[in-house]
């Protein structure tokens, strides 16, 4: 078979996809734009794609039989007409789940330990010239007995929540689909988690439900000082609220996504004042070593188990 893989770049140099050679004949491109992308497909049956877009008109002009989404999200590919045409989609769930966890609690550490103040007041040699041997200037604080609120219990969120409760944390959520009924941790309301947590995580899906779902009518509600962390989806937090409000000295916001990506200089969060209170990474949440890995593997499997 042949198998297009439309934006390898995004798997990152040292990925090693020559785990596909054996599955048929393979081309490969760094990256592909709309315009390029019936050219690339160019007679495959199967293609890779992490955020290359697959319409109705790129359907309609291939011949497709298998789209690998290189995500757990699949909101590039036209599922509906993709299943009148009986082209197969398959994407890959849980592979990512300790690699977003695990730069929440980064994210989460650099504010509340204010790591980098005490790295570059050592490396800008101010400690060699200190009078005591020690510098409390940027004060630091426990994550034990704070309250952690996480939107979202998914696999992401429960995996959050098990690592909260193991610094001592009070863990609490809001299910934004309104079904996970997960006992092992106190479900309240949006209001409730926003009023009553120190920490805030978001880890759902990016839907008609949860756009926009924190905004300027309800960050209001939240205690001054609190980390928002969004490890969700850009269009989660409105943007332009959520800078307002840091720039006004309210709240902490770390986020790993932004509503369009690349981030354009437009955005209000690349004129934040306050950048002490701020930390976007660029969607980098997904993709240790070790994520990325299991995430090309489970894309071999898709393809191996897929009769065409």
């Amino acid at each position: 078979m042949k198998i297009s893989i439309l934006d390898a770049k995004t798997f990152g140099a040292d990925a090693n996809l020559s785990v596909f050679d054996t599955l048929g004949t393979i081309q490969t491109y760094q990256t592909t734009s709309y315009e390029q992308t019936i050219s690339h497909i160019n007679g495959a049956s199967v293609v890779i794609t992490n955020k290359v877009v697959i319409d109705k008109h790129i359907m309609d002009k291939c011949s497709l039989k298998l789209i690998c989404v290189a995500a757990t999200g699949m909101n590039n590919i036209d599922l509906e007409y993709a299943k009148q045409k009986g082209i197969e989609v398959k994407n890959v769930v849980g592979y990512s789940t300790s690699s977003v966890a695990q730069l929440t609690f980064a994210i989460a550490l650099e504010f509340i330990q204010n790591i980098s103040y005490y790295n570059n007041y050592t490396a800008s040699k101010q400690w060699c010239k200190s009078d005591i041997f020690t510098n409390l200037n940027k004060p630091f604080y426990e994550l034990e007995n704070k309250t952690w609120g996480i939107i979202g219990l998914g696999n992401i969120g429960k995996k959050v929540a098990l690592i909260a409760s193991s610094f001592g944390c009070n863990v609490q959520y809001y299910s934004t689909s309104g079904v996970n009924k997960n006992k092992e941790y106190n479900n309240i309301s949006l209001e409730e988690l926003l009023k009553t947590s120190d920490i805030i995580s978001i880890h759902c899906a990016l839907n008609d439900v949860t756009n926009n779902l924190i905004n300027s009518e309800n960050i209001n509600l939240i205690k001054d000082d609190t980390i928002i962390l969004n490890l969700g989806r850009g269009g989660i937090v409105n943007e332009q609220d959520i800078s307002n409000t840091i720039d006004s000295n309210r709240l902490y916001y770390g986020t790993d996504v932004v509503t369009k990506e690349p981030i354009e200089e437009l955005n209000p969060l690349m004129n934040i004042q306050n950048k002490d209170r701020l930390i976007i990474t660029p969607h980098i949440a997904w993709a240790s070593k070790e994520a990325r890995t299991r995430l090309i593997n489970s894309i071999k499997d898709n393809i191996s188990t897929f009769t065409i």
